[in-house]
């Protein structure tokens, strides 16, 4: 179901996803229980669907209960968490909570540094993200520091690349 779900959702046929969506996250709070890796994921995947919907309400919902389980169950450095957390800013940042938005992102930033290393491409689309919020708030100086960071990084990742 879960699979037929995330068909639907690459379509855009989101009342479909989301209704199926819905299903497996409650079938699987059932019979795996609400703080299960699987049942997580199922419920980011829902919050996804409400997201692309522009249901923000209920995205920001779920997505702050999936943050909160993933760093009770899995621990505030698993990988899991940290993108729980980075759905999260998106949905702040979509619905204008810039500083809520700048807060989530900053932490997933320096969590991924230290986890991944600066170079790392998750690192670097955390700086991005990171990069743009402070250009939707008028930080033109953060935001171009920020994104010259990345952009000399990912130069220094295709050359690398390139020589493989």
């Amino acid at each position: 179901m879960g699979n037929l779900a995330l068909t639907y959702s690459e379509q855009g046929k989101w009342k479909e996803a989301e209704a199926l969506q819905a299903v497996v996250m409650e079938k699987r709070k059932q019979v795996l229980g609400e703080e299960h890796p699987s049942t997580l994921r199922s419920m980011g995947n829902l919050a996804s669907t409400y997201s692309e919907q522009g249901k923000w309400k209920e995205a920001e919902a779920l997505e702050m209960v999936v943050m909160e389980k993933s760093k009770q169950v899995l621990g505030e450095e698993h990988l899991s968490t940290l993108t729980s957390v980075g759905n999260l800013a998106s949905t702040y940042s979509e619905q204008g909570k810039w500083k809520e938005a700048e807060a989530l992102q900053m932490m997933v930033m320096e969590k991924r540094k230290h986890l991944l290393g600066e170079e790392h491409p998750s690192t670097l689309t955390s700086m991005g993200n990171l990069a743009y919020t402070y250009k939707k708030q008028g930080k033109w100086k953060e935001a171009e520091a920020l994104q010259m960071v990345v952009v000399e990084k990912r130069k220094h990742l295709d050359v690398l690349e390139a020589q493989n």
